[in-house]
């Protein structure tokens, strides 16, 4: 199953499209195929990843494996971190 990275390309927010860019960069650097799924573009992606996330207010950006809900930013920058990345990504 693909990663499938939520994000949006529409926000006031620096540190979020930081965290954005942050993410796509080091998947890019390990050679990891994903799917970029911008949320601004249609509500439904925006209820989905906020359903996967299990949380009603989830903001971008949010990852997930296929069906299954790996984190949001935070965790993915303390599994690159810990060098558990795999492990996070589901792998």
């Amino acid at each position: 199953m693909p990663i499938k990275v939520f994000y949006t390309s529409v926000s006031g927010s620096l540190e979020m499209k930081k965290h954005q860019d942050r993410i796509f960069s080091v998947l890019d650097s390990k050679k990891i195929t994903y799917e970029a799924v911008d949320i601004s573009q249609d509500s439904k992606d925006k209820n989905l990843m906020r359903e996967r996330a299990g949380n009603s207010s989830a903001l971008p950006p949010q990852i997930c494996n296929g069906d299954i809900y790996c984190g949001d930013y935070d965790a993915f920058e303390n599994a690159v971190e810990m060098e558990e990345l795999e492990e996070f990504l589901k792998l």
